[in-house]
Order: C-alpha cells, then structure tokens, then sequence
C-alpha cells in the first residue's frame, strides 16, 4: 500500500489523523509504502540480541584503547555520559516504533511529523553515518586480521576487500539469516565481555602479576589519577565515543520485521541502560585497573593487550577472533539498516530507484549494493592511507550519528507536541521528562560538534565540512523533489 497524508501540500509536514484522547493507544493513517514486502521473521531473541549487539561494538572492542592512553581513566566518565543520551535516543525512537512500527524508523516519522524534506535529510544523514561506518569496520576488520602472523604480509586493502565480501553475501539471503547472524555476533561479544569481566575481576582482587604490573587502584593513583592529562582529553574525546553508540537505533529499524513489537521493544530498550553500565563502564573500570593507561595504545585492542600480557597461550588470539566477530557484526547491521532506510526514501522518490527493489527473500538488495559500494571506497581508501583511514573516517560517520540522531529527536518532540495538542495518543511505553529530554539531548549533539571542532586535526577538519554537506543536501533536493513531488501526487490520487 502507498504512504497517505492528510497534508494537501505533499512537501509539507504529514499530521496523523486526529485520535480521541480516550482511545487507545492511537493508530496513525500514515502508512510507508516501504513497509511492504518485508516478511516478519525475526524473533524476541534477534531482537533482544541485536540491541545489545547495538550497545556493543567495534567503538569500545577497538576504540577503548587509543581513547585511554589520551585520556586515561576517566574515559569511563565519557561512556557514561554518551551512553545515557544514547538510551534517550533509543527510548525515543521506541515510543516511536510502539505508535507506529516501520522498517523506515525515524525517516518514515520524520516524513510523518516533518514533511518529505525532513525525511530526505534524515535518510541521507543515516547513510552518511552507515557509508563512513562501514569504511571504519573494514579497516577494523583487517587491523585486526593483522595480529595473526599468517595475515601479517596481506596488505590492508585486501583483508578489507574480503571482510565486505563475506558480510555482503550474507546479508543478501534474507532477514532470517541476518537476525541469526547477529544473534550469535552478539553471544560472542557478550561472552567475551562476561569472561574478560570476570577474570578483570579475579586479577583485581588476587592483585595477580600482569607484565609486570600488578592490578590495584594504584594503577589509577599513581598514574595520575582519574584525570592524569586534564578534563579536556576526556571532553574532546566525546565524539569518538559517541561512534560507539553508533547501533543503538538498529532495533528501531528492525522492528518493523518482528510480530509483537509492542511486547518485544520495551524490554529490549530498558535492557539497553544497564548493558551500558555494566559493559562499558564497567570494562573501562576494570581496564584501568589491571594496566597503568600508558599500557594501552590505538594500534590494539585494549582487551587483547591484558590477555596478551598474562601469557596465557591463545587467550590473545581468541579475544582478537572476538573483536573481530564485533567489527564484522557492526559491518553486517549497517548493510541492513540502510538497505532498510534507502528503500522508504526509494519509494517516495528521495532516493534511486534501484535502492528500492527487493530480491525473493524480502532483501532490498539495492540500497545494500549501494552502501557496499562506498565501502569498497574504503577499500581504495586503505590501499592509499592505511594509517590514518580509521581515524578519518570515524569522524565523518559521528558527524552522521549527531544527524540521526538530532533528527530523530526532534520527530519525539513534534511527536510529543501533537500529542499535548490531543491530536493522537502517545503508546504507555513512553520517553520520560519530554520534552525537557529532547531539548538537553539536542543541546548535547550540539556540544559534541563543539568539541570536534575543538579537537583541531582531522576533528575541525570534519566540522568545516558541515557546510559542504548541507550544500549537497539542499542540492540533492533540487535534483530529487520533482520526482518527490510526482510520486505524492500518485498516492494521493490511489
């Protein structure tokens, strides 16, 4: 079936049809012609894994360790900080899913709220964040794939080829597979978080000999302290933490492919909150205290340096297998939720064509070709800079997290705003304190791009590029809203 508004300008915001206040909850007329085709084939256990699949990634698995030799202990601060604004973006775009599940997420609610304009900008900013994203986790996956000696004379860009290669194939089968993909992406992480925990533990309170140094808060009191270089490394590192939070909306957008949203969403949103503290915070805590943080650095994995230096045989190689299964993992959600996005814009003329046809298992197999294919950009990018790819990237694709999630955000507070007009009902399941959460969460994203200009280097660098990137945008909407407008006029005359 066609999207439908009420709105006679097709351009413009597309209110949901009034709802009685009494009733409940409230059923919005707005439908994304997106939606269709899609078969519902993942369950609670995808859905629940993939969120925390969504917490954790390749941000803290590989990121940790450059994040904590600049900043040291206090890292875990930034963490915290991220990821409670984090949990207010998924809590919003949950209250979203429960009024009106969609496989478009916050752009099929910004066409709703904002009008096709919002839609477009929110759609092309996901895919900002998703293209750069999937650049990252290539270069992630063949820095990695390095530690193995046997990988060790295979150049950058060909373990980087390879990595989106296998992620591709999988990924075009179908949904089932990505859910059962996914699923046991997640199982590893987790077990390797819950084993590295509990061993992190267990040095920590036998103060058992780790190369050399022996675990304890004297690691951080001697240091330095929780801030051994200052407040500012902390705060000027915000930005890269907030790409670790970079999935958290991945179940949003796979809901619409689930039965039960309703019952399902809620638990996997709240479990989200805790996860965080225990696995990030927590793992951060621990990290500080097994090693002085001069002991770790950006060229490896944080978690595979401990193990690395507790001689244990193979326990590095198996924690390297692990971060690589994250870095894979975060490559395989971004090749689904875009394809995801790309084919709601597709159908309402924001996009290409082609990123809106579905292949026989429900995979709309263009918009993934089309992410794929700026991820073999990276490939060439790692041919020609491998060095400095990962850091370069990464910037470019915070820049499109801070878009998305500022856009999904706002559609909250225009969602909450019709809500108090009495215009629908919001679910039960709600986003609490608004709109006072959105307004500080927006304040934030907008600090965040403070911060990154602040940072100087290849941080202002991406800042100063922010005017470019609306330039494109509005240029991009001259060149797509004739074919907008055409296809509204269809659905209105369906």
């Amino acid at each position: 079936m066609s999207d439908r508004s009420t709105a006679a300008d097709p351009l413009s915001a597309t209110p949901a049809t009034p709802t009685a206040a009494s009733s409940a909850p409230s059923v919005s007329s707005h439908v994304d012609a997106g939606d269709a085709g899609y078969r519902k084939d993942l369950k609670s256990r995808h859905i629940n894994m993939i969120a925390i699949g969504g917490a954790i990634g390749t941000g803290l698995f590989l990121g940790a360790g450059g994040r904590m030799s600049n900043a040291g202990p206090s890292l875990f601060i930034a963490y915290a900080v991220c990821g409670l604004f984090a949990f207010f973006v998924v809590r919003a775009l949950g209250e979203l899913v429960l009024y009106r599940p969609s496989s478009g997420a916050f752009v099929s609610y910004a066409r709703e709220f904002m009008g096709e304009k919002g839609a477009y900008t929110a759609g092309w900013l996901y895919f900002l964040n998703w293209s750069t994203t999937a650049v990252a986790d290539i270069t992630a996956a063949a820095t990695y794939a390095h530690f193995w000696s046997m990988f060790s004379d295979i150049p950058q860009w060909v373990l980087a080829l390879i990595a989106l290669a296998i992620v591709l194939a999988a990924n075009l089968i179908s949904v089932k597979y990505f859910g059962e993909m996914e699923f046991w992406f997640a199982i590893v992480k987790v077990a390797a978080l819950v084993i590295f925990m509990v061993v992190g533990i267990f040095l920590v309170a036998t103060s058992h000999d780790v190369g050399g140094h022996t675990p304890g808060l004297h690691n951080i009191t001697e240091n330095g302290g929780i801030f051994p270089n200052g407040v500012m490394p902390m705060l000027l590192l915000i930005q890269g933490v907030v790409f670790a939070y970079a999935s958290v909306e991945l179940c949003g957008v796979a809901a619409g492919e689930t039965e039960n949203p309703e019952k399902i969403m809620p638990k996997a949103i709240n479990s989200i909150m805790w996860r965080v503290g225990l696995f990030y915070v927590g793992s951060v805590v621990l990290l500080a205290l097994i090693l002085p943080y001069t002991a770790y650095s950006g060229d490896q994995s944080p978690f595979v340096t401990v193990f690395d230096k507790l001689g244990i045989p193979g326990a590095a190689g198996v924690m390297n297998l692990v971060v690589l299964t994250a870095a894979l993992s975060s490559l395989n959600s971004g090749l689904y939720s875009t394809g995801r996005i790309l084919r709601s814009m597709s159908l309402a003329g924001s996009a290409p064509k082609f990123t809106g046809v579905m292949n026989k298992g429900g995979v709309p197999y263009g918009g993934i070709l089309l992410t794929a294919g700026f991820g073999v950009a990276g490939v060439v990018l790692n041919a020609r800079m491998p060095e400095d790819a990962f850091e370069l990237v990464l910037n470019f694709a915070s820049i499109g997290i801070i878009g998305t999630w500022a856009m999904i955000m706002v559609c909250s507070l225009l969602f909450a705003r019709r809500a108090k007009e009495g215009k629908l009902v919001r679910p039960s399941y709600q986003l609490p304190w608004a709109p006072y959460t959105q307004i500080v969460t927006l304040g934030f994203l907008a600090t965040v791009l403070v911060l990154m200009w602040m940072d100087g280097g290849v941080g202002r660098t991406t800042v100063n590029c922010l005017p470019l990137i609306a330039a494109a945008l509005v240029g991009g909407w001259f060149l797509v809203r004739g074919r907008v407008r055409a296809t509204a006029g269809a659905r209105q005359e369906d």
